[in-house]
């Protein structure tokens, strides 16, 4: 057991939960502010009159925004709230790990619209798979024996596999357009930067790092779960950018020759 001080009883109170989340855990204001500034951005992304991007061309990128803005906002009210009791806490995480697929899914969404732009077909099945693909995580996640720890590593692979997926699209798109076209025009480097944040951050989860290798020294903060979070976060700030970048250039292109 590597933590081995300050774990708290249930309190059965959501005040006491919140008061104690936000005075000792590190987790809340990791989440909270990451759940903040996406709800700013959100906002200001539509309402920005500056921005050459049509209100359904917005409505994709805020795909990614309301699935950020949804997983930040989960997991900040399960680690505020997990110390309330037992049927709280497991509830608030299911929810969590159904933020985290959201996340996932609406990473993808916005990137394969804009890379399959002019391939209605392949962008459909890409995006009904990820669809399905991240649902079947979701429902995974929600099951009751899965929470239990025994499941960490198998919890953090099974996003790890599911961020993967992307890797499918990705080769499909080098081989229709060309590797310059991708990594110049279609955020190809952001996206592998953020793939490499994510599995970076899953790993030091599902590894406990540094708690296992130093017991009792990370039992409030600096726990590989709060390392966690603030990868997922930078992730998410780095697809962002991506994203953008790739609307940009797609809609500055104009109208689709071939529609496929």
């Amino acid at each position: 057991m590597w933590f081995l001080h300050l774990h708290f009883c249930p309190l059965g109170s959501f005040n006491l939960s919140t008061r104690l989340s936000d005075t000792c855990h590190l987790i809340f204001p990791t989440f909270f502010v990451g759940f903040v500034c996406f709800l700013i951005l959100s906002i200001s992304f539509l309402v920005h009159p500056g921005l050459n991007i049509h209100w359904q061309e917005k409505m994709v990128v805020q795909v990614f925004f309301t699935s950020a803005i949804l997983a930040l906002g989960f997991s900040w009210l399960f680690h505020t709230v997990y110390c309330h009791s037992e049927r709280v806490g497991k509830l608030f995480n299911k929810l969590d790990y159904v933020g985290i697929s959201l996340l996932v899914i609406g990473s993808f969404i916005p990137w394969i619209h804009y890379s399959f732009y002019c391939y209605n077909s392949f962008k459909l099945v890409y995006i009904l798979a990820v669809l399905i693909l991240g649902g079947f995580c979701a429902f995974v996640c929600t099951q009751d024996y899965f929470l239990s720890p025994t499941y960490r590593a198998a919890r953090a692979l099974l996003f790890i596999a599911l961020g993967l997926s992307g890797v499918v699209p990705c080769v499909h798109y080098i081989l229709i357009e060309d590797l310059q076209e991708g990594v110049h025009y279609s955020a190809l480097g952001w996206l592998i930067l953020m793939a490499v944040l994510y599995i970076s951050g899953a790993t030091i989860y599902a590894l406990r790092i540094p708690e296992r290798l130093y017991p009792g020294k990370f039992d409030i903060w600096f726990q590989s779960h709060q390392i966690f979070h603030v990868f997922v976060v930078l992730a998410a700030l780095v697809h962002l950018n991506g994203i953008m970048e790739i609307a940009q250039h797609r809609l500055s292109k104009g109208g689709c020759d071939n529609q496929l």
